[in-house]
């Protein structure tokens, strides 16, 4: 990816990607939930009884979620949602696809972002670079091609993984 070629990519967009992303995995994993646990899993009178379900919650809700973000991060550099908007996540030093340890340290860092009322997300709005502190943390930005008038990002090629 040439660094003329992008820019960094907004909170706008980004949001649009994660309400994408936050749909396509509710359409895998509640019809799973609900096929083992019924629909009582949702139901608050009935509660879980502790914080998961079961087994199979805690593989469904949390560990394919984690699985697909990494992977998707390290084979196409973007989750679907990112990739329906033309958007990549790289090292924010060479625009390479994120190391392994980036892409987990991403992912729980995200915790960072949500806790103090999702400032960490908001953060973007506001940034130089567009990071938010999940992206600070492990050292990667989010861009996109270019738009007429907008101004190139400082990252030098990438180097080959």
């Amino acid at each position: 990816m040439d660094s003329n070629e992008v820019e960094y990519a907004g909170f706008w967009v980004r949001l649009g990607a994660t309400l994408i992303d936050t749909v396509l995995v509710m359409a895998i994993t509640f019809p799973l939930l609900i096929a083992i646990y019924g629909w009582q899993y949702f139901d608050p009178q009935i509660g879980k009884g502790g914080m998961f379900a079961g087994p199979a919650d805690f593989l469904i809700s949390w560990v394919f979620p984690f699985v697909a973000a990494i992977w998707f991060w390290r084979a196409r550099q973007a989750t679907p949602g990112k990739m329906a908007l033309s958007l990549h996540v790289v090292d924010a030093e060479t625009g390479a696809t994120l190391s392994l340890r980036q892409s987990i340290g991403r992912y729980f860092a995200y915790l960072v972002s949500i806790i103090p009322l999702f400032l960490g997300f908001v953060w973007v709005a506001f940034d130089r670079r567009k990071q938010g502190w999940h992206d600070k943390l492990a050292g990667s930005v989010v861009v996109r091609t270019k738009r007429k008038g907008g101004e190139p990002i400082p990252l030098p090629p990438a180097r080959p993984t």
